[in-house]
């Protein structure tokens, strides 16, 4: 089992299969040794986990779980693009996140630390990354937070 796997299976995390994409896209794309990953909704076993505006009803723990959600299907499809072997990961370059927010929440990034906080405890410093974390008005069947990603491949 890779590193990566050990260090999910540690955290009591394993990787759920990647989601089938809803409409004329793929999950990732690989160009040389750069993966670009399709933006990623917070889903287990098929359903949203979390849905709603952060600063009207979700809180921000709600939030963070959401972007840790949207990080293990990243990590999913990451595992796809390197053959099911992520110690193949060079470096993690850059997330995307979105928050489905009321004007007035402020605090974006700290939900897309779910995810950024999953990189960094799977990849250890290869795992930093830099990042756009920003509120929106609203995401795909009312999802919470959607979040992107760009990786380097070795």
């Amino acid at each position: 089992m890779s590193d990566a796997l050990n260090k999910l299976a540690a955290l009591g995390l394993q990787l759920p299969a990647p989601a089938a994409p809803v409409a004329n896209y793929v999950g990732y794309t690989v160009s040389g040794k750069t993966v670009y990953i399709s933006g990623q909704l917070p889903f287990k076993d098929g359903k949203l986990t979390c849905v709603g505006k952060l600063g009207a009803g979700v809180s921000l723990d709600d939030g963070y779980a959401a972007g840790r959600q949207c990080g293990l299907n990243i990590l999913a499809h990451l595992q796809a693009a390197c053959g099911g072997d992520l110690d193949r990961v060079a470096r993690v370059l850059r997330l995307g996140g979105f928050v489905n927010s009321t004007p007035e929440f402020t605090d974006a990034p700290k939900c897309v630390n779910g995810a950024s906080d999953l990189m960094v405890a799977v990849f250890g410093e290869t795992g930093r990354h830099a990042r756009a974390a920003v509120s929106v008005a609203s995401l795909p069947a009312g999802a919470a937070v959607e979040i992107d990603a760009v990786v380097e491949l070795k």
